[in-house]
């Protein structure tokens, strides 16, 4: 079964008012137990957006440094790469889910694995999303920090830069966080990869400023590879590709809201397409511009002159833009952690978006722990390579090639289980070595502190 065989919409409305349980939709298309509220579905330019946002995070600053490790040419191809193997593992989950007619990852899960399937998939996306946003979190403590520094607030006493935060939580992070629906942020999704533009445009612009000026030299289109430490560092970019288009979370939620639930395959493949190109212009021109100075972030690379006019003020314009995209991208992600938090504490209660107080909350709950998590933990970057990576590569391939391989509808061709297989090798591979380069580091960094 295909995508393109889904079942009619009007039958997905009929389905939405039965009784909810565990695995259909959060959010019915109705307030009470008869009749619909106003909401007729989401259009296709919404959910692309919603999509396109989940996939592009703070994890595009690192793709400039993979190309650093591999060359122009083998990122750019491992960046499509992932991209086309990204969109085989979300059709998999989507043509499973109309096998099984589950609305929701968890119920996927459940429906494959039982009761433990759906736990270990909800134990992912917590570990994985509030991983993401701490570090959203983090990240754009430090660049307020810098631009604050920079605007002459240093001798404040720092007082401006954690009130700017609690404003921040308070009217931007709640008023989003509350909507029941993931259609209501197509607007703010939409500013948020206009943002993440922005930032390309202004990349791409200095860039090719240099280019005229004669002080940019020729990258490296392939890796320099010269003995067995420099082939090693190869596979150190693998967790930061592998983990570059994971959005598997919210892909049921977005796909219940459509109008047309046929759009749902042409939405995957629209964002997957606009992200792969944000990426490989991110990366390209990212190399360009600073050459083998790139650094593992490379906005860290805006804190130095750039070598052209205005270049203080086009470094603060990267930061200021992007820091707001991150604050967009942040209720995208909050969405699922939430959902699957309550389905995992409450699996029997009555539907999310009748339970007013349960909703409130959980969501009061979640914030005040991730902004704990953001600016009190001293640091929360190596918890989270280890943690995050991990349950990011279950989401994304090892739960949707293990749903193939169990096959309970006996739809998965030799080809599916054959992807599927590989899907799990390289999602293990990635995992370990992120586990190993991290824990390398760690002890590598511990004897410095004693000295």
């Amino acid at each position: 079964m295909t995508i393109g065989n889904n079942p009619p919409k009007k039958e997905r409305k009929s389905k939405r008012i039965k009784p909810v349980d565990e695995n259909a939709p959060l959010l019915p298309k109705r307030q009470e137990d008869v009749g619909f509220d106003e909401f007729n579905g989401a259009s296709f330019t919404g959910a692309v957006f919603n999509l396109s946002t989940t996939i592009v995070g703070a994890g595009i600053m690192a793709l400039p440094a993979t190309m650093k490790v591999l060359g122009l040419v083998l990122g750019v191809a491992l960046i499509i790469f992932m991209a086309f193997l990204t969109e085989a593992s979300i059709e998999l989950l989507l043509r499973f889910s109309r096998a099984g007619k589950s609305a929701s990852y968890g119920g996927l899960m459940g429906d494959a694995f039982g009761k433990t399937g759906r736990i270990l998939l909800q134990v992912a996306v917590l570990i994985n999303n509030i991983g993401v946003m701490c570090c959203l979190e983090h990240l754009q403590v430090e660049l307020t920090m810098q631009v604050c520094l920079k605007g002459g607030l240093e001798n404040t006493g720092g007082t401006p830069v954690p009130l700017f935060f609690l404003s921040q939580h308070s009217f931007v992070f709640s008023p989003l966080a509350c909507f029941k629906r993931i259609d209501s942020l197509s607007y703010t999704s939409a500013l948020s990869v206009a943002l993440a533009v922005v930032f390309l445009v202004i990349t791409v612009g200095i860039t090719i400023v240099k280019l005229l000026n004669g002080s940019i030299a020729m990258p490296r289109l392939m890796p320099d590879v010269t003995d067995l430490t420099s082939f090693w560092k190869l596979f150190t970019t693998v967790p930061v590709l592998v983990t570059a288009f994971i959005c598997h979370y919210n892909v049921h939620s977005i796909d219940n809201e459509l109008e047309d639930s046929t759009q749902i395959k042409p939405v995957v493949r629209t964002a997957l397409a606009l992200c792969s190109s944000v990426y490989i212009m991110t990366s390209i021109f990212g190399f360009l511009l600073f050459g083998d100075g790139t650094l593992d972030d490379v906005l860290a690379n805006f804190d130095m002159d750039l070598g052209i006019p205005y270049s203080s003020l086009l470094n603060d314009a990267v930061r200021v833009s992007y820091a707001a995209h991150l604050m967009l991208v942040f209720p995208i992600v909050f969405f699922p952690l939430r959902l699957n938090l309550d389905g995992l504490l409450f699996p029997s209660a009555r539907p999310f978006h009748q339970a007013n107080m349960r909703f409130a909350l959980i969501t009061i709950g979640l914030i005040a722990t991730i902004f704990l998590g953001a600016n009190f933990i001293p640091s929360i970057w190596d918890a989270f390579q280890f943690t995050g990576a991990t349950a990011a590569v279950c989401l994304g391939f090892i739960f949707p090639a293990s749903l193939t391989l169990r096959d309970r509808h006996n739809i998965a061709t030799r080809r599916d289980k054959i992807l599927c297989v590989f899907m799990i090798v390289l999602a293990v591979f990635s995992n370990a070595v992120a586990i190993y380069s991290d824990a390398y580091a760690l002890i590598k960094r511990n004897p410095s502190h004693r000295e």
